[in-house]
C-alpha cells in the first residue's frame, strides 16, 4: 500500500460575468443575509478589490470589498470576505486578506480597513482580531432579518487620521499644531 500525495493550492480569480452566479450561490450558502442585484453589478466592476478564491480549482471562497470616502477618510470596507464550511481553517481566509491587505499598501492611501460581523460570530471576529481589527463600535439592529440583529463594527487602522498625525501632544499635555506649508 502506497500513499499519494499531491500539494494543495489555493489561488484567487477575477469576478467575471461568466462566474458572478457562483459568487451569487457562495453568498447564499456562507451568510445569513442576502445581497440585492445592485451588489453583483457593483462586484463586477470592482477589480482587484472583489476576488472569488479557489481551492484545487473549487470555487470555495469570496471576498468584494468597497472604498468609502466618508468622515473625511478614505477606508477599505469588506462587504463579504468567506468560505464555505468544510475549507475554513486551511488559510483561504488569510490568502484573501493578505490579497486585500497587499491592495490597501500598494495603494499607500488608506486611512483604515472596516467591516460589520453579526455579534455572535465568535469565528470571525477572532479571525480579524488576529489581524490586528479591533471592535470599535456595536450596531443596534444593523440587520433587517436575521438574528441577533446587532452588528460589531470592525477595524484596522493603517494610519491616523489627518488630525492626529499633524498635531503632537508634549508629554506635559500641551498640544503643538504643525503648520502645514503649501
Amino acid at each position: 500500500m502506497f500513499k499519494l500525495f499531491y500539494r494543495t493550492s489555493i489561488e484567487l480569480g477575477d469576478v467575471t460575468p461568466h462566474n458572478i452566479k457562483q459568487l451569487r450561490k457562495l453568498n447564499t450558502v456562507v451568510f445569513p443575509v442576502s445581497y440585492n442585484d445592485k451588489f453583483y453589478v457593483d462586484v463586477l466592476d470592482a477589480g482587484e478589490l472583489a476576488k472569488l478564491a479557489y481551492y484545487n480549482d473549487i470555487v470555495v471562497g469570496a471576498v468584494c470589498c468597497r472604498i468609502d470616502t466618508s468622515d473625511n477618510q478614505r477606508r477599505l470596507y469588506i462587504m463579504t470576505l468567506g468560505c464555505l464550511s468544510p475549507y475554513r481553517r486551511l488559510g483561504i481566509g488569510t490568502v484573501m486578506f493578505q490579497h486585500i491587505l497587499n491592495y490597501v499598501e500598494n495603494d499607500g492611501n488608506f486611512d483604515s480597513i472596516f467591516l460589520h460581523v453579526q455579534v455572535n460570530n465568535d469565528g470571525a471576529i477572532e479571525f480579524y482580531k488576529k489581524f490586528g481589527f479591533e471592535i470599535v463600535e456595536t450596531k443596534k439592529h444593523y440587520y433587517k432579518r436575521i438574528e441577533p440583529a446587532d452588528a460589531h463594527v470592525l477595524q484596522k487602522t493603517l494610519r491616523k487620521t489627518s488630525l492626529n498625525s499633524s498635531n503632537h501632544v508634549h508629554s506635559n499635555g500641551h498640544l503643538e499644531k504643525k503648520d502645514k506649508k503649501a
